[in-house]
């Protein structure tokens, strides 16, 4: 699994290699995550090349993290460039989907559509967390842990997100939370000129399903599924549901289109 050096700062991503005539996939996980947070069944997606990035201050890459969206964004930008790639999706949940969608609304020439999971225009914050992150680091991320959930999710599998999650530094999962909070595009959204997937859970705590079905009723021609008893952490908790709407969706997309869009 490679590192690459962008800006004197070092991302680890893991990859697998794919066709070169059609658009890579690039996932982006959410607030104090890892590219461990995205399944087999993404990161191997057959006849499709995928990169799975840990964001800066998350995971293998390099401290520090940042605390505005913008900034990751410039950070994947700029990671994507290096690689390089000449068209890439970007699939991005929670916060990932924050960044995927500041992506899109630049422009961004390699990007040949988004793919938005447990996500929204709008990320607001619970104070619970956000004035919690680095004042009781422990009972915010069992604050988070406990919602992202759905609630048939067993509890072994709660502990194990939970250690995931308290490896991310206080600061850097606190920087992401205010990230999100002030993270708001409501108003552009019409501006998305790209093939959009979005994906909500029905139990999602953390993003409701209504986020999703305001991005859909506002970014053009985009396409919504609702995955039922889907928690926060759908990704996980429904990997084969999730790939597989993601499968349909690359292969289906009109590559032409996309670049014509961008």
């Amino acid at each position: 699994m490679p590192y690459l050096t962008v800006h004197e700062r070092k991302l680890f991503y893991a990859q697998q290699r794919g066709p070169l005539h059609k658009p890579a996939l690039l996932l982006l996980h959410g607030a104090g995550g890892s590219h461990l947070d995205w399944p087999a069944a993404l990161r191997r997606l057959p006849a499709t090349a995928v990169y799975t990035l840990d964001l800066p201050g998350h995971g293998r890459s390099a401290v520090p993290g940042y605390n505005c969206i913008a900034d990751y964004a410039n950070s994947t930008a700029d990671f994507i460039t290096a690689l390089p790639l000449s068209s890439v999706i970007i699939a991005g949940h929670s916060m990932g989907g924050a960044i995927a969608l500041d992506l899109g609304l630049r422009r961004l020439p390699q990007l040949a559509g988004l793919i938005l999971i447990g996500s929204g225009a709008r990320l607001p914050v619970a104070p619970a967390i956000l004035d919690q992150a680095l004042a009781d680091f422990n009972a915010a991320t069992a604050f988070v842990v406990q919602h992202e959930w759905a609630a048939r999710i067993p509890d072994p599998i709660r502990q194990l997100s939970l250690q995931r999650l308290r490896q991310t530094p206080p600061a850097v999962l606190h920087g992401d939370f205010v990230a999100c909070n002030t993270f708001d595009v409501r108003h552009r959204l019409a501006e998305i000129a790209l093939p959009t997937l979005i994906i909500g859970g029905a139990a999602d705590k953390m993003a409701p399903l209504k986020f999703s079905q305001f991005m859909a009723e506002h970014i053009p021609n985009a396409q919504l599924v609702a995955l039922p008893e889907a928690g926060h952490m759908m990704t996980l908790e429904q990997p084969t549901a999730v790939a597989a709407v993601v499968q349909d969706f690359l292969t289906n997309l009109k590559v032409n289109d996309a670049i014509e869009l961008t």
